[in-house]
């Protein structure tokens, strides 16, 4: 079954995006670009072919939104939780859950992880809106890839929402043209 790709990127800002202070606002609007060209490379594929490993990596479209989404919201559970919200490097569940949030497992349909995509995007949305202080910080988890008494800001965080859907809709677009030779961004 194919599965239609909606964008809020070409609409224009929402009511609540136009009450917003600019940077929240081109915050929002960045995240939609970048959420686009992602969902954009699973556009009219199947199942079968969004779980396609067509490249000699692991990864497939659908894993690496599954993925991306994985990412967007323990992010947003950091900025609200803190780093507890990340799990400890120390448990060998979180490096479990880490590979396997960029599969595709049985049972799991594309349809279903754009689902869960839209629900986190509509959390993080909710969240840019309605946060008190951009600037409001946590501490990063201790882990060997974090600077160690390193604290980033919810903005911070953000951004790094932003880059990381972006790098991901790029492996995505690759992976896409091997299946069918169809391109998302150019």
């Amino acid at each position: 079954m194919a599965n239609s790709i909606r964008s809020t990127a070409d609409e224009g800002p929402t009511m609540i995006e136009t009450e917003l202070p600019a940077e929240r606002a081109d915050l929002l609007q960045a995240l939609r670009q970048h959420r686009f060209f992602l969902r954009n490379t699973a556009r009219e594929l199947t199942d079968q072919q969004a779980a396609e490993r067509s490249t000699v990596s692991e990864l497939c479209v659908g894993g690496v939104i599954k993925h991306v989404t994985h990412c967007e919201r323990d992010w947003v559970d950091f900025i609200v939780n803190g780093p507890a919200a990340m799990g400890s490097s120390d448990d060998p569940g979180v490096y479990e859950r880490h590979a396997q949030s960029f599969q595709m497992l049985p049972g799991e349909t594309l349809a279903g992880i754009l689902a869960a995509y839209d629900e986190v995007a509509r959390r993080t949305d909710e969240l840019v809106a309605t946060l008190p202080d951009l600037d409001a910080g946590q501490p990063l988890p201790e882990a060997p890839w974090f600077e160690p008494g390193a604290r980033w800001s919810a903005r911070r965080v953000l951004l790094h929402i932003i880059a990381e859907t972006s790098q991901h809709a790029g492996h995505a677009d690759i992976i896409r043209e091997a299946i069918d030779g169809a391109k998302s961004m150019g």
